[in-house]
């Protein structure tokens, strides 16, 4: 009896000593052979990060004002939409539980009304509130809204959302090299990227490359970035002077992407800033970010001073003339299609898009007056009563009313057409009805709400075929990627507006002087890194 009792108790102990000694509570049997119990251990949580945003470019030289409407507000996994990258099943997709919240882009325009401003911040905030918390938020703006009453909206809007989401968050803040970049903006963002091509062919891998940076800093575990380096360069220029197909941009920013891909660097970027807002924050930045101090603050060093030493080498993307030398040009060139910017009033730069200055000028001129004059293309007009009227008649239609102006009349009142509908498209997102009436030898593109014309489709859908007009004059500045291709020559001409290329006839009050073109014999500024505190210790 005591035998099988000690048997027994010495079978118990070994079983226990070989359970708890036991790799993971592997338990050996007589044999010796590994018998596994061990469960895997639990999939490591996916990051929660939200997504929020609000884009605009606006004048503060426009009297135009933009309204909530404007930003098509996205909501929800409607946002997905906006970027490639987060389409269903892509790798990106599967590396977060992502929470899309509220994203608005508008088209370029005047302030936003204060109204809109803060009805779309507190539905913003009203989402993140409801879902958080959060790992990381990816916070995609443009970074040039202006806001009736309110100085750096965007510096405003990340603050407040900091309050909502907390220190802890790491924001990435995705940004068009237009956009300006406050010191408020940098020390709320942990992560920040801009593009770095103008025209922007690079705006969706610039997202992308900040949601990636995000991802990357959350899953290693390094977090938020050591070091934060921010430099302000007193430059004010407008885009069609610092575009990257020509120099000096063009050398300017092919040392962004070497310099962010060194070691112990994370980001590099330069932003031009947004030249037709009269704020304090409006002016060239440079930022780079890592944890490596001596090669983030050295590396924003240098690129702010290669962006200081060409100041004076910047120069319009295109030869530039007045509107009369353009027309005169154009009409008298042998290459077609011809292509006039009508810069002034660039309704993707900020302008109101309704000014009929150039396009009353076109008209007066005596070559277009017949049908059989030089072909030409004018886009476009914004004039609701028209195209209600050009509805009334139809295709193929008299008419004779009145167009633009309704913003902008300070260089002219409405232009008068009279002439022939030839076409009548509805559903633009932008426009939401189309009407071409040709007078005389012009085709005139009148929009009930403005809109940009920069593909060929655009043209094409109300059956002009801008590749055999003989002159297109659009609103915009530098000509866009299908239209720069398209040309056979090309004159930007500088005319009134919201955005004159000119900057030195706009009234500018309270930009930070001195400042470059403004002050061109100003004293060499002081171009040494700010290192920015982290949004921890806000």
């Amino acid at each position: 009896m005591k035998r099988t009792f000690y048997l027994l108790a010495t079978c118990c102990l070994m079983a226990s000593q070989a359970f708890s000694s036991g790799s993971g509570g592997e338990i050996k049997s007589n044999s010796h052979q590994p018998v596994t119990t061990q469960k895997a251990p639990p999939a490591k949580a996916l990051p929660r990060i939200a997504i929020a945003g609000l884009g605009i470019e606006s004048s503060t030289f426009s009297p135009a004002l933009t309204h909530e409407e404007a930003f098509h507000a996205k909501y929800g996994t409607n946002i997905y939409t906006s970027y490639p990258f987060f389409k269903d099943g892509s790798p990106m997709r599967k590396r977060a539980q992502w929470v899309p919240t509220l994203v608005g882009k508008s088209l370029p325009g005047g302030a936003v009304t204060r109204e809109a401003y803060e009805s779309l911040v507190r539905k913003t905030l009203d989402s993140l509130r409801k879902y958080g918390p959060y790992d990381g938020l990816f916070f995609d703006i443009h970074g040039a809204m202006s806001v009736v009453g309110l100085d750096d909206p965007e510096g405003d809007l990340i603050s407040r959302i900091r309050e909502v989401i907390g220190k802890k968050t790491i924001i990435s803040t995705s940004m068009d090299l237009h956009g300006n970049v406050s010191w408020r903006l940098a020390q709320n963002s942990d992560l920040i990227t801009c593009y770095r091509m103008a025209p922007h062919e690079d705006a969706m891998e610039s997202k992308q490359r900040a949601v990636e940076n995000l991802l990357t800093r959350i899953e290693s575990g390094k977090g938020k970035p050591a070091y934060k380096a921010w430099i302000p360069v007193p430059i004010l220029l407008p885009g069609e002077k610092t575009s990257t197909r020509i120099e000096p941009g063009k050398t300017i920013y092919s040392k962004v992407a070497p310099a962010a891909n060194q070691e112990g660097v994370i980001d590099a970027a330069i932003w031009i800033g947004y030249a037709w807002a009269d704020e304090p924050r409006n002016h060239a930045v440079v930022m780079v970010t890592g944890d490596d101090k001596a090669k983030v603050t050295r590396t924003a060093e240098q690129l702010a001073k290669t962006l200081w030493d060409a100041r004076h080498d910047f120069v319009f993307v295109a030869p530039t003339a007045t509107l009369q030398e353009s027309l005169d040009k154009a009409i008298a060139s042998k290459k077609h299609p011809f292509f006039i910017s009508d810069s002034g009033d660039n309704p993707t730069a900020g302008g109101a898009g309704d000014v009929t200055w150039t396009l009353t000028e076109i008209l007066a001129r005596p070559e277009f007056r017949k049908e059989d004059g030089p072909s030409l293309i004018y886009a476009s007009i914004p004039g609701p009563e028209l195209v209600k009227k050009a509805m009334e008649v139809g295709v193929g239609g008299k008419i004779d009313a009145y167009a633009g102006a309704q913003v902008d009349a300070r260089f002219a009142p409405p232009v008068r057409l009279v002439g022939t509908v030839t076409a009548i498209e509805k559903g633009d997102i932008n426009a939401e009805v189309e009407v071409v009436v040709k007078v005389g030898s012009v085709n005139v593109i009148v929009t009930q709400k403005r809109k940009p014309y920069h593909k060929e489709k655009d043209f094409t859908r109300l059956g002009l075929t801008p590749r055999t007009a003989d002159i297109v004059v659009v609103k915009i500045g530098y000509l866009e990627p299908e239209l720069y291709n398209m040309r056979a020559d090309w004159l930007l001409a500088i005319t009134p507006g919201g955005v004159d290329q000119n900057l030195e006839r706009l009234p500018y009050k309270r930009i930070n002087r001195p400042m470059y073109p403004f002050d061109k014999d100003m004293k060499a500024p002081d171009l040494s890194a700010r290192l920015v505190p982290s949004s921890d210790q806000l």
